[in-house]
């Protein structure tokens, strides 16, 4: 089959890979398409530790089923289309026992730590495969684990019923927040971004108010804010306009060595939840069903999706800030 491997960081080929071979309790999916996360690029430059070289990136992926494991549950047949959750838990740290497998000591997930989407082929946990009807595309399927990832930040963040947001960042993970948000109650939805596109992406589904910057917002303060960014200064501008009493979600990912300046005199005297959202918890259903109801419009999220061997390009799309959500059509 054909697949990106990245051999080393900064070093990528779209070559010959052997053809996966389903395991007991294993799917082989024909990936249909695949989106290029913000992880794909922190893997890309060396910068996502887990991740072993070489290695077949790609988490983000819908397809159709072509060869059924042994001992495979679920009753899968071949040609069935798919989304998949990439999410590989030990299922035996203290915090899975707890039930936050995202947190897992032993982590894994496809794409990041073992082969990926960006191929014809993927190998898969049966029991990570979700059926998706017809009335769903392609590209629509592979925007289901970013998804997940988003009504896992809503579950953390907890109730905005009623409530003025202010959401940092407009891509991808921007633009799916923002209508869970307002899909939540929230009373109004401000969104942040500095390429103009994004905003009119962010008016298209629903921001009440857009601006290039906070400083733009006349002194205003809310009792959410949302980071999508994992820049810095972003969420410090985020955590300085909120309200006393106010909830800060931290979503966007940072560098690891990353650091941010926030007063813990405020957060004490005014009572200032500061969250984090990691990854996908028992989100993935969720999200295929919100999918497949039509609650989410992901026209201005999609355009054309590149082909396999213009992975590099693609890729360099995303580095530019070009669209939304950029795909890839294996």
């Amino acid at each position: 089959m054909r697949a990106v491997v990245w051999e080393k960081p900064g070093q990528v080929a779209v070559t010959e890979a052997p053809d996966p071979v389903p395991a007991p309790g294993q799917l082989v999916v024909q990936v249909a398409v695949c989106g290029i996360c913000g992880t794909d690029v922190h893997i890309a430059d060396g910068e996502f530790p887990p991740t072993p070289y070489p290695i077949i990136p790609g988490h983000e992926f819908s397809g159709r089923v072509v060869a059924v494991g042994d001992q495979a549950p679920g009753g899968w047949r071949e040609g069935e289309r798919v989304a998949v959750d990439p999410s590989l838990y030990c299922g035996h740290c203290p915090a899975c026992r707890a039930g936050r497998g995202n947190l897992c000591a032993n982590w894994n997930a496809i794409g990041d730590t073992v082969d990926g989407a960006f191929a014809q082929y993927v190998a898969v946990p049966a029991v990570n495969a979700y059926r998706i009807p017809e009335s769903v595309s392609d590209a629509q399927g592979a925007l289901i684990e970013p998804l997940s990832c988003a009504v896992h930040g809503l579950r953390r963040l907890g109730d905005v019923l009623g409530q003025d947001v202010l959401l940092m960042g407009a891509g991808t993970m921007g633009l799916l927040l923002q209508q869970l948000l307002i899909r939540a109650g929230a009373r109004s939805v401000t969104a942040v971004d500095r390429k103009s596109s994004r905003l009119d992406a962010a008016r298209a589904v629903g921001a009440a108010a857009t601006a290039g910057d906070v400083s733009e917002l006349d002194g205003r303060t809310f009792a959410v804010a949302v980071d999508a960014t994992g820049v810095p200064a972003a969420i410090e501008a985020a955590f300085g306009a909120l309200d006393r009493g106010g909830r800060l979600l931290i979503f966007g990912v940072t560098s690891g060595d990353a650091a941010v300046s926030l007063s813990p005199f405020r957060i004490y005297n005014d009572e200032i939840a500061v969250l984090g959202s990691m990854a996908v918890l028992n989100s993935f259903g969720a999200a295929a069903d919100l999918m497949a109801s039509g609650a989410i419009d992901t026209a201005p999220l999609l355009g054309s999706p590149f082909t396999l061997d213009q992975f590099p390009d693609a890729l360099g799309n995303v580095r530019a800030g070009e669209g939304i959500k950029v795909q890839v059509a294996p």
